[in-house]
């Protein structure tokens, strides 16, 4: 337990104000960090990827073993904006790899219609931003085509791929973080990797579901995450969150770009007070891995859950819900959450509105010494 001289130690850094935690923010997120890299089994050959290589890579995979899988959305013909297609158009033909027109709504429904006749698709929604247009052919015509047919039909082998977060300058309509308004709807998987061999595993994996997923990436890992990504096949289980650091005394769960955000609160929790954390990247929202998290924090009794989107209805409060169903006489503190405040995604603010490392390293001295 975490007792003593460290308790002293949490209790002087509290004084520290609000102003100094925000004038060293800026020194921080620039630091680079080694996160720790997931290993694949029986993985041969690997290559250095960032993470939009390792989806290109990925979809490129799908695209050379299903005869029935097309890719397409906004610019995707070109490579897209981020670069994720590039290529594929040249080595797969027009046919299977196109533009579409500027409207979301067309690109979902075109999607369900081609799942619901045998074929593949990869949608791609350019920013998950712009996702809302086609949230009624998402959570009433996909999520529910199985059900409402008494199944027999489906639209199961439907992937909707759209990139999601902060990106440093996005505002408030290239910055969202949309995933709990999908983690609600029955029929939807939800997936969200934070590293390039994770999401191209997680990728072929929601590619190969027989349920429509939402496979939302981190854009402001695209360049900045880089791996030695094996260039085989292999997938990833959905639903199957990821201990990506074991520790004792409190239990910190995260997914997409947060968890580097996480892993620097960890490192200053462990290195400034001797705090061990243990550090679960969730990776699937729908359905979550509810087993392992509620297992870690009947083992540390303190938890703190951090992501993007707003805090109120975010998926931190789900997820504190059933610890709270689960775990209640294990609980040494209150559930925590560190999310973005209850505002648009601001643009010249948004160093105060992300949940950045420094605000989970204060939550973490808080929750310790409670």
């Amino acid at each position: 337990m975490f007792r003593g001289n460290n308790i002293k130690k949490v209790n002087s850094l509290l004084v520290r104000s609000f102003h100094s935690t925000v004038a060293n923010r800026s020194s921080g997120p620039s630091t680079p960090i080694n996160y720790p890299s997931l290993e694949i089994e029986n993985a041969g050959e690997k290559q250095k990827m960032n993470l939009f290589q390792a989806i290109n890579n990925g979809m490129d995979i799908a695209m050379q073993k299903d005869s029935k899988a097309v890719i397409f959305g906004e610019d995707v013909g070109f490579g897209g904006v981020f670069r994720c297609t590039v290529g594929l158009r040249d080595k797969y033909g027009a046919s299977r790899v196109f533009n579409t027109p500027l409207c979301e709504q067309g690109i979902a429904g075109f999607a369900i219609g081609l799942a619901a006749q045998g074929a593949t698709p990869i949608a791609e929604i350019q920013f998950a931003d712009y996702i809302f247009p086609a949230f009624d052919q998402i959570v009433n015509e996909a999520a529910k085509y199985r059900y409402r047919s008494g199944g027999q039909f489906n639209c199961g082998s439907l992937t909707i791929r759209s990139p999601y977060g902060a990106v440093g300058h996005g505002g408030h309509y290239h910055s969202q973080s949309p995933e709990s308004y999908f983690g609600q709807t029955p029929g939807l998987k939800v997936v969200i990797p934070s590293t390039p061999i994770e999401a191209k595993g997680l990728l072929l994996a929601s590619i190969r579901e027989k349920d429509p997923v939402i496979f939302f990436e981190p854009k402001l890992m695209y360049r900045s995450a880089v791996e030695e990504v094996p260039i085989g096949d292999y997938e990833i289980p959905l639903g199957k969150a990821r201990i990506v650091k074991e520790g004792k005394d409190i239990t910190i769960i995260g997914w997409g770009a947060q968890m580097r955000v996480l892993l620097q609160a960890v490192n200053m929790a462990e290195e400034k007070l001797g705090i061990s954390c243990e550090l679960i990247d969730l990776r699937t929202i729908q359905p979550w891995d509810v087993e392992t998290v509620v297992e870690s924090v009947k083992k540390t009794g303190r938890v703190i859950i951090s992501h993007e989107a707003p805090k109120t209805g975010g998926w931190a409060a789900e997820i504190s819900a059933t610890i709270q169903e689960r775990c209640f006489l294990h609980l040494e503190a209150p559930i925590q959450r560190v999310c973005g405040y209850d505002t648009p995604f601001p643009l010249i603010f948004e160093k105060f509105y992300v949940p950045d490392h420094l605000k989970n390293f204060e939550s973490i001295k808080k929750t310790m010494v409670y």
